[in-house]
């Protein structure tokens, strides 16, 4: 009798892994280095990404296409923020000269973490950020080939 392991929640996979999006650009692609390893559950792949892999056997290789905004969410308007500048000084770097596509990193209200903000916005006295995971909205296509499942 044969035995297949199959991915089960709290697996430990070694993988090679594909994200695409629109217009089939990759995100990460580890298909042409080291495969990845990773502990299913722990919140290293979205959690749409991940319950893919449920129920597939060691030696799969297969291809999802995830709807818009199914993997990292819908965009969200109230993610676009005003900061002053006054205020970024106060944060950062005070002679930093902030560009559209910067990713500025914040320091979270605890101050034990971090999040970033994409520059979307110039003006005088204030920059708009947009807050949004940068692949929320977007249709996105997830390959992936299973190596190893522990």
């Amino acid at each position: 009798m044969l035995f297949v392991n199959l991915v089960q929640p709290g697996s430990f996979l070694t993988l090679h892994y594909r994200l695409s999006g629109p217009g089939g650009a990759d995100v990460i692609n580890t298909f042409g280095d080291k495969p990845a390893t990773l502990s299913l559950g722990c919140g290293e792949l979205a959690p749409a990404l991940e319950q893919r892999l449920l129920g597939l056997a060691e030696g799969a290789h297969c291809h999802f296409d995830l709807a818009p905004g199914e993997a990292f969410g819908p965009r969200n308007p109230e993610m676009l923020q005003r900061v002053a500048r006054s205020l970024l000084r106060q944060l950062g770097d005070p002679d930093e000269d902030y560009q559209l596509g910067d990713v500025v990193q914040f320091p979270t209200p605890d101050g034990q973490g971090h999040y970033a903000g994409v520059v979307c916005g110039l003006e005088a006295e204030d920059l708009l950020f947009d807050f949004n995971h940068p692949l929320a909205g977007q249709a996105l296509r997830f390959e992936v080939q299973l190596i190893g499942v522990l």
